[in-house]
Formats: structure tokens, sequence, C-alpha cells
């Protein structure tokens, strides 16, 4: 017999965690004083920007081509 997955939604959407992580990292690094800490927690907050804005392109309801300089040679 095999055992049934909990498949329990999370309470908060993923745009809304996404925010909610990088809020508390942003708070947390402006505690902390220029170091190594604080460099890494605000790349953390960049990283989880850069997954919503993607978060938010993939789900949006029509094909957008991307903004990067790059992509339009």
């Amino acid at each position: 017999m095999t055992k049934k997955r909990n498949r329990t939604r999370p309470a908060l959407s993923l745009q809304e965690r996404l925010s909610k992580f990088t809020e508390d990292a942003r708070a947390a690094a402006k505690r902390l004083p220029a170091g190594a800490e604080r460099h890494t927690l605000l790349q953390k907050v960049r990283d989880g920007e850069a997954a919503a804005d993607m978060d938010r392109l993939l789900s949006s309801s029509g094909q957008q081509s991307p903004t990067n300089s790059r992509a339009n040679r």
C-alpha cells in the first residue's frame, strides 16, 4: 500500500511569500553593520525580487518580450 502525499496549499501565494521574505531580509540587513553578512542578505533580497519578477512575468496573461537590451540585438 502506498502512502498518500500531504498536498496542502501554502497559506500565502508565492508573490506574498517572496514579498515577505524580501521585506524581512531587508530589515535584517539594515540592522547589521557593513560587512559580508549584510552583503549576503542584500544579495538574497535581490534574488527574491528577481524571483518575484520572473513569477509575475510567467504568470501574466499576455506574452511579453524581455526588456533586456541584449535580447533586442
